[in-house]
């Protein structure tokens, strides 16, 4: 049956058991989530951003998945969110004095503190490292600790000296609750500028209606004083010709009613003979051959 040599064996090594959940290290995680990008696994380096959720992110692995969304990507649900480069804000830390880097324990005869944070607080002074909440305002992207705003109160930043808002505030690595409240803010936020981008376009929609109507009755009225303009320099020319065939014809009328109408004043019986007698055409103005002068001569009434 086996267990010869006397060995005795325990009963977990003949019993099988239900097995034990495995547990996640505290320090692991904390350290994946305030020391390691949440898209490309890599640690943070500056520049930092962070999204509406409040996860953080190195600004190169951002743009890389933004440039191309195709690739394969092992934590892409993360950032299914983040449709473009304003969806993130980039943060303005402040570096942890004690901070010595990654080579502060390279010979291996010194304590090292993994709770060391890269960034503090500027305000209070704690450090970035999980063990406390830490906010960012989206109008600067400034980072706190939630100790720091909730002891001073002010609506102004205490590092750059904008103002904001408490919907300004987005918590850091938060609980689940708090991704939850998060991104319904979010979605809220993005439904109003929907709204407020439809009736911006509505309004420019209006205004060019009425500029394009304008535009068309110029156009017609234009069109309704061109043709005008036409009309009337046909009726012109029409006028000025039945003008001028008027007027010749009146001339041709008015000649060959005078030379119908036209007689010589000496027939005229109602004239009297002193009268006629003032005219080239009386018998008294006539004269003979003997009277009429020589041709050399300038005047022709010589006698």
């Amino acid at each position: 049956m086996g267990c010869d040599g006397g060995t005795i064996p325990k009963r977990h090594e003949l019993v099988k058991g239900p097995k034990k959940v495995e547990k996640v290290d505290k320090n692991a995680e904390l350290a994946a989530k305030w020391k390691y990008c949440a898209l490309s696994q890599e640690k943070l380096r500056r520049p930092i951003v962070s999204c509406d959720l409040g996860r953080l992110y190195n600004k190169d692995a951002i743009i890389e998945y933004l440039l191309d969304k195709t690739a394969e990507r092992p934590n892409a649900e993360a950032v299914a969110h983040i449709r473009g480069i304003k969806d993130i804000k980039e943060l303005n830390l402040t570096d942890n004095p004690e901070w010595e880097g990654e080579r502060r324990n390279t010979k291996g005869d010194r304590y090292e503190d993994i709770h060391c944070g890269m960034f503090i607080c500027p305000v209070v002074g704690l450090e970035m490292n999980g063990k406390h909440r830490f906010c960012y305002l989206q109008t600067c992207g400034c980072v706190f600790s939630d100790r720091a705003l909730k002891e001073v109160k002010t609506e102004i930043c205490h590092k750059c000296g904008d103002a904001f808002k408490d919907e300004d505030i987005v918590v850091l690595n938060g609980t689940k609750e708090e991704v939850e409240k998060l991104r319904e803010k979010m979605e809220e936020k993005r439904i109003k500028a929907k709204t407020k981008k439809s009736k911006k376009s509505k309004a420019a929609e209006t205004v060019s209606t009425p500029s394009e109507s304008k535009d068309d009755a110029q156009s017609s009225q234009a069109d309704v004083e061109g043709s005008s303009l036409q009309n009337g320099g046909e009726s012109r020319q029409s006028a000025v010709a039945g003008s001028s065939g008027f007027s010749s014809s009146s001339k041709g009328t008015k000649s060959s009613t005078s030379s119908a109408t036209k007689r010589s004043i000496q027939e005229m019986t109602e004239k009297s003979e002193a009268f006629k007698s003032l005219f080239t055409t009386h018998s008294s103005a006539k004269r003979t051959k003997d009277q009429t002068s020589n041709w050399v001569t300038h005047t022709p009434y010589h006698f």
